[in-house]
């Protein structure tokens, strides 16, 4: 008997549960098919048109100079490979104009003397720069037919054996136009150089 009861019970609650979801069916149907009330509005945002502008740019003319820039003397010597100063100091050798004691004085129009194109500016020697030492240097040498220098000695010389040997080397460096007699290039001999080492402070 108690079975018999128990599934008339769960028959009866189960058919109550039946009516109870239909009755939800029915009742949601009618909620989800109605329309939705109000009004949706977009709103679309639009870029004006920007107008872009070009211009031209030329350079500024520069302004024209009202007088000529001044000509550049001439370099009359070209400058040895000197040796850096040193102590301080500025030095130079200077080389002064050349004096022949050979003959040959008296020439035609035609012919021309010998000259000299580049004389170089003897080095100072460290030695002496850094005693502060001074003097000067006669030079004797020959101007060959290339106009080269040939046999430089020294005839004269203060103070003896400082500055011989840079004013040797610096004579064989010059360069001259050679003498000319006519119509031919000649040697010319004895020719004297004084070269002065000085020290400016």
């Amino acid at each position: 008997m108690r079975f018999i009861a128990a599934l008339v019970v769960a028959a009866l609650v189960t058919l109550g549960l039946f009516f109870l979801m239909q009755s939800f069916i029915t009742s949601g149907d009618g909620a989800m098919s109605e329309p939705p009330k109000g009004s949706v509005l977009d709103f679309v945002r639009v870029k004006p048109e920007e107008v872009v502008q070009e211009k031209e740019r030329k350079p500024a003319r520069p302004p024209e100079p009202q007088e000529p820039p001044p000509d550049l003397p001439q370099p009359q010597m070209t400058s040895s490979d000197a040796e850096p100063n040193a102590g301080g100091y500025d030095f130079s050798a200077q080389v002064q104009a050349d004096t022949a004691l050979g003959g040959g004085l008296n020439l035609d129009a035609s012919d021309g003397e010998y000259l000299p194109i580049v004389k170089v500016q003897a080095a100072y020697p460290r030695r002496a720069l850094q005693r502060g030492i001074e003097g000067y240097v006669v030079v004797e040498f020959t101007v060959t037919k290339q106009g080269t220098v040939r046999n430089p000695r020294v005839v004269e010389a203060q103070p003896e054996q400082i500055f011989d040997q840079a004013a040797m080397d610096a004579v064989l460096k010059f360069k001259y136009k050679p003498r000319v007699v006519n119509g031919e290039a000649v040697e010319v001999e004895g020719v004297q150089n004084r070269i002065t080492f000085e020290i400016d402070g």
